[in-house]
This record gives structure tokens, sequence and C-alpha cells, in this order.
């Protein structure tokens, strides 16, 4: 077969009609300063030891062409084998690594599994009686949430927080402790974007707490504050209680409201001490929140914090059999759902107002609040 003759110089001209072979051109091909180079970085004077120099042409057979296509294709694909490898080396680490430092794109497919709504409520934990039988249409609405023995409220972790200082939106999601498997509610604030980033722990907010199913059961809003916070439990828009806070140079203390009547009060020594005692007049105690401690790294670096309330045993029999992971509280009374609801906007309140103060730039760091 007679061989193409043509001039160097204008070697990258070549196209498939010239040369019939699939795909495309490959980069040997390519011309620069009168000079052609292949895959492997040899330069044009390679090809002069099979060329012929009369006249100035070369001539360059098509199977030689064809041969270094194919080492050229022969290569791409090792570098894509390797690369693969390298990929699946790096997922296997982070999946590996502890779930503190794991970007949420790494998370396995079993996980995001796990994170789909139900499609029915996990069975009320509660004793029996009529303790707790709902005293009006708003609280029919509470009962499905809070006619538990104790409920745990776990926030997320905020990544842009933590990375950029970029505050984002809080997100709860609340547990029943014999029922851990399966949320019972989650809480969703709602807020403006630049009064987040100005004002921070002091920006007014609107918090939603839902069923596991997504449907709202009441809500909390907490307006700007400056020296004391304030924070409103609303069902169906009707306020039905209140939390003050009241201002102490160390001590933590709030004041909780049914209406116009105070209920309970909170007086915690302040420091490190993180177990909020709600007590009647009398000093007897009605309910508590304890914000769990989640280990070094969540408590130094994140504002992911875990809070059990427990609202209490009074003697009665439980309508589960199952085991109480969490100790039982002795209360002098339960609370009703309606107090119980306040109880929790009391727990948002603490968690807004005591334990968000951390936030980071590139990488995390702590800042420091009151």
């Amino acid at each position: 077969m007679p061989s193409k003759v043509f001039d160097h110089r204008w070697a990258t001209t070549l196209c498939p009609v010239n040369i019939p072979l699939s795909g495309r051109v490959p980069t040997f091909l390519q011309h620069h300063n009168g000079s052609i180079r292949s895959s492997s970085g040899a330069s044009f004077t390679s090809f002069r030891r099979i060329a012929n120099s009369a006249n100035g042409e070369s001539s360059i057979t098509r199977e030689w062409l064809a041969q270094l296509w194919r080492e050229e294709l022969s290569k791409n694909k090792i570098r894509r084998r390797k690369r693969r490898t390298r990929n699946q080396e790096v997922v296997q680490y982070v999946e590996d690594s502890p779930a503190l430092f794991r970007f949420p794109f790494f998370k396995p497919a079993e996980e995001y599994m796990k994170l789909e709504r139900p499609t029915e409520q996990p069975p009320i934990s509660q004793y029996d009686g009529d303790l707790l039988s709902p005293s009006s249409p708003e609280e029919v609405k509470l009962a499905p949430l809070l006619s538990r023995a104790n409920l745990v409220i776990a926030r997320d972790i905020e990544w842009a927080n933590i990375m950029f200082a970029f505050e984002q939106e809080s997100r709860y999601v609340i547990m029943d402790p014999y029922f851990p498997q399966s949320p019972v509610g989650f809480i969703r604030e709602q807020s403006n974007v630049i009064f987040r980033q100005l004002l921070r722990a002091r920006r007014p907010f609107v918090a939603y707490i839902t069923d596991a199913l997504g449907n709202e059961i009441f809500r909390v809003r907490r307006p700007f504050w400056w020296i004391n916070s304030t924070i409103y439990a609303e069902v169906d828009g009707k306020e039905i209680g209140v939390v003050h806070r009241r201002w102490h140079l160390w001590r933590r203390i709030y004041d909780l409201y049914l209406g116009n009547k105070q209920f309970a009060v909170v007086e915690n020594p302040g420091f490190w001490n993180w177990t909020f005692t709600l007590k009647d007049e009398d000093d007897n105690v009605l309910a508590q929140i304890d914000r769990n401690w989640r280990g070094i790294g969540f408590e130094l670096f994140t504002d992911a914090g875990q809070y059990v309330i427990r609202f209490g045993a009074v003697g009665l029999e439980r309508k589960s059999s199952l085991a109480s992971p969490i100790e039982e509280l002795e209360v002098v009374r339960p609370l009703t759902l309606s107090e119980r609801a306040v109880a929790v906007a009391l727990a948002v309140s603490l968690d807004s107002d005591y334990f968000s103060r951390r936030s980071g730039w590139g990488l995390p760091i702590l800042i420091a609040g009151e």
C-alpha cells in the first residue's frame, strides 16, 4: 500500500478522511512551533528517523500512526483505572473517619435511608390514668407529642457555621427515649438571614414544632432582645404560655407562665451547671431539663447540643413495659400539656441564650460569649 506523503509542518491537519481511525484526533498530533509531539513527549526528530527528507518532505505510514493511537488509548485506560482506585481509597478513608469530621456527601446510602420520615407516629410512652386528658382544643393538638414521660431534643450540626462562621437556621430532632429508632417530632427555625449574621443569639425567630409526619403542632416565637429574652408558645396563633428570662450577673433564672399565672421558676446556679429544674412556688420539683455532654469535638466546635426533658413519674404504672433508658424523675404533680409546651419553649430558649456561641472561619475556632 503506498504511503501518504505530506509536509511535516502540516501534519496536524490530518483528519479521519486521510486516516480512517475511530475516535478523536489524539494529542500526539498537536502542532506547536512546527513540531509534532507524541503522547510520550517525543518531538518530531523521532519522526525523521523513518522519514524521507528529500525535497523537505517526510513520509508517515498509517500503520505507524495506528500503533501510536493504540498505545495512547492503552495509557489513557490505565490512567482512568488508577484514578478510580484513588477515589475509592479516599471514600473508604472518609467513611472510616470519626463522624464529627465526615462530610455529608460521603455519608453511606444506608444512613440516608434512616433519615426518611416514618409513615406513622411512634406510640405514646406515658402513664395510665386521666391526668393528661386534654382540657382544650389546643391541648388536643399537643397530646400526640407531649403525652410522653421524657423527650430528647438534639440539634443538628451546622456545617456552614463551623467552616465559614455563617449562621444557619437551627434544626432539632425530637425523640422518645423508649423508641429511639424513630423521631417523634422536629423543630425548625425560620428567621431573616441578615439578622442571623448581625444579631446572632439575639436575633428574632419563629420555631415550628411538628410531629414525625411534618404536621405543625405548635410554634415558639422569640422577638429581638437586648438584656432579657422572652419566648412565647402558640397553638394555631393563640398564645398559651410564655417564658421570661430574669437578669442576674451569673445565675440563670427563668419564670414560666401559663396565661397570666406563673406556674414554675428555674434558678440555675450558672457556670458549668447544665441542669435546669422547674419548681413551683413551694420549691417542689415539676420537671427537669438536662443538657447532655456529647463529646469534646461536639462541645468545642459545634452548637449541636442535646437536651433531655424529664416530665417525671408520680407513682403510676407505665403503658409500656420497656426498660427506661433515662432515670425517672420524682415530681409532685405532672405538668399539663400546655405547661409541657412551655417547657419545650424553655429548652429552645436555653439553647439560644447560652449554648449557641460557637462559630469558625475556615477551621473551627471558639468565640467567647457571655
